[in-house]
């Protein structure tokens, strides 16, 4: 029904910036109805939420990326970005898009389980 491809990991040193992208694509799925959130996991870690854009185009972060990272949306393209500056090595993770319906992800946009699609990530390595 969905299928969300993130691209734009790669390797850059601590105080660089990238980019991700998030694309959605499928037949059923309307990208604009839909709540888009980046999360993150490091190897050994938890998957930790990170950011997440509301349909109509709010932004909602967890405190430790506030100021750093910046999410937002392309309807027309179907697409969710993660703008990421001031890499720090600990910043290193595959990232995931989500994307969920505005009101269940409402009632709790950390809870992973609140998200009923998700891409298969992309690798960040910050080095220091």
């Amino acid at each position: 029904q969905v299928q969300l491809v993130e691209s734009g990991g790669g390797l850059v040193q601590a105080g660089g910036s990238l980019r991700l992208s998030c694309a959605a694509s499928g037949r059923t799925f309307t990208f604009s109805s839909y709540a888009m959130g980046w999360f993150r996991q490091a190897p050994g870690k938890e998957r930790e939420f990170v950011a997440i854009s509301w349909i109509s185009g709010s932004t909602y972060y967890a405190d430790s990326f506030k100021g750093r990272f910046t999410i937002s949306r392309d309807n027309a393209k179907n697409t969710v970005y993660l703008q990421m500056n001031s890499l720090k090595p600990e910043d290193t993770a595959v990232y995931y898009c989500a994307a969920g319906r505005q009101a269940s992800v409402g009632v709790a946009p950390r809870n992973q389980d609140k998200y009923n699609k998700w891409g298969q990530g992309t690798q960040v390595t910050v080095s220091s």
